[in-house]
């Protein structure tokens, strides 16, 4: 097998490639480390739950409407230490530049990262630099791994029947709004994405009721990151179409492109599974927060597997998780 552009993009074949890269004898025994193919890996220390995570970014166009790369990079590590409930604290960022990179548009990059720092409260801690001739890579590639502290574990294997899923905005926005960029398609700046450090969001929530389960959606989108939690969860999930969120703007331009919404990247999200009990108490906290305003529950958790659509016209079909990410070089 050799490595194609499917293996990175998030879908169903990146599980090929990943079976080689955790086959290691040497990784957290506690389960919740490479085992759990989770957001990230727990490390208990003088009784304390550190939380560490790792992603490295590669996004064209480098600046699009609503971010860059910078702002990606922050957010994307944030998100996944909030993800299991991880309060950030410190990150790293490695940045490979390519020669010829103009260093004013470094300068915003490192602007973008310093704001989605200070809306989340973390630090940017150490750091590398390497440049390359020019051809090596296409502009920049950036690293930002990150450290956080949780109180309470969440992970995205704890779906229970009778839980509610719960999204805090639009699906979609990101990806449709590079995917359009490169089009050079014009949508009277109505597509933006939906980048954002969702630490104070998911704190609240916590704060506000029981979350069983938590993952954002970005490689491959919501039907990914659904898909796996019912998968890990050994359960069932029913969504109601017309619960969804999506701007007109995104289903007009998924139409145009051919392209499935729910299987794009989100930059911005979180699929939260809660119990019935305590739904309408985090739905309340989402929606008091500046990203979470359009916050909805979308479905219930039930018995059995696969996760299932319930559609507007009365009928059924199921969400599948896709085979790659049709909009490559997103995050």
């Amino acid at each position: 097998m050799k490595v194609n552009l499917m293996h990175g993009a998030g879908g169903e074949v990146m599980g090929e490639l990943l079976q080689i890269l955790t086959r290691l004898e040497h990784k957290n025994a506690g389960g919740i480390g490479l085992e759990s193919l989770d957001d990230g890996a727990v490390i208990p220390l003088n009784g304390m739950n550190i939380v560490f995570t790792t992603d490295s970014h590669v996004v064209r166009p480098v600046f699009f409407p609503g971010g860059d790369i910078g702002r990606i990079a922050v957010c994307g590590t944030v998100n996944d230490l909030a993800m299991m409930g991880g309060r950030p604290i410190a990150l790293s960022c490695g940045m490979v530049i390519e020669e010829g990179f103009e260093t004013a548009d470094l300068e915003r990059i490192v602007h973008s990262m310093d704001v989605a720092l200070g809306e989340c409260g973390a630090n940017l801690v150490t750091g590398d630099t390497k440049v390359l001739e020019k051809g090596a890579l296409d502009g920049i590639v950036v690293n930002t791994a990150g450290i956080g502290v949780a109180d309470r574990i969440v992970r995205d294997n704890g779906l229970v029947p009778g839980d509610r899923i719960l999204v805090n905005g639009t699906l979609g926005d990101h990806g449709m709004t590079i995917m359009a960029e490169r089009a050079n398609l014009s949508f009277g700046g109505q597509l933006q994405s939906d980048v954002a450090p969702l630490w104070g969001l998911v704190e609240k929530a916590m704060s506000a009721g029981e979350i069983h389960a938590m993952k954002d959606p970005t490689r491959g989108g919501f039907a990914s990151a659904i898909n796996e939690m019912a998968r890990k969860s050994r359960v069932s999930v029913r969504v109601r179409e017309d619960a969804l969120p999506l701007k007109k703007s995104v289903r007009s331009a998924a139409e145009m492109l051919g392209i499935d919404p729910l299987q794009v990247a989100n930059e911005g999200k979180v699929v939260m599974g809660v119990p019935e009990k305590d739904a309408e108490k985090v739905l309340a906290a989402l929606r008091s927060h500046p990203y979470g305003k359009e916050a909805v529950i979308i479905g219930e958790v039930v018995e059995g597997s696969h996760v299932i659509m319930e559609t507007r016209i009365g009928g059924e079909r199921f969400i599948e998780p896709p085979v790659g990410d049709p909009v490559p070089r997103v995050c």
